[in-house]
Formats: structure tokens, sequence, C-alpha cells
């Protein structure tokens, strides 16, 4: 891994225009539909729990995804 990549890795990456601002909106807006909809159907225990933290997990990658690209 170069010392470029471990810079970007770890760095902030504000938002660069409307687009991205919007991008990061509609992903956060999708995703917490789907958590409302595993809140609202699944059975409770652990299974549950986890896939709303995996829902969670997603979101974060798919924000590095925007933010970095």
């Amino acid at each position: 891994m170069t010392n470029d990549n471990i810079v970007k890795r770890f760095e902030h990456h504000p938002p660069k225009d409307e687009f991205t601002v919007s991008q990061h909106e509609n992903t956060r807006a999708e995703t917490r539909e789907l958590a409302k909809f595993y809140e609202a159907t699944l059975p409770e225990g652990r299974e549950k729990a986890l896939a709303i933290t995996k829902l969670e997990e997603a979101l974060m990658w798919a924000n590095a995804a925007i933010a970095r690209n």
C-alpha cells in the first residue's frame, strides 16, 4: 500500500458539490427506509440486530465510496 493510498483512506473527504451532498442524502434516506422495513417486519433477535448493524456498515461504506471517488 502506498503512502498516498493510506492518506486517502484516513483523511476527511468533505462534499465537493451539491451533487455529492445529494448522493449522501439519498443513500442515507434509502438505507433508513430499509432499516425501518427490517424493524417493522423481522422478528426480534440477534439476527435482526445484526441485519440492522450491517445496514449501518453498508451505509458507511457507501458514503466512503461517494466521498473518496
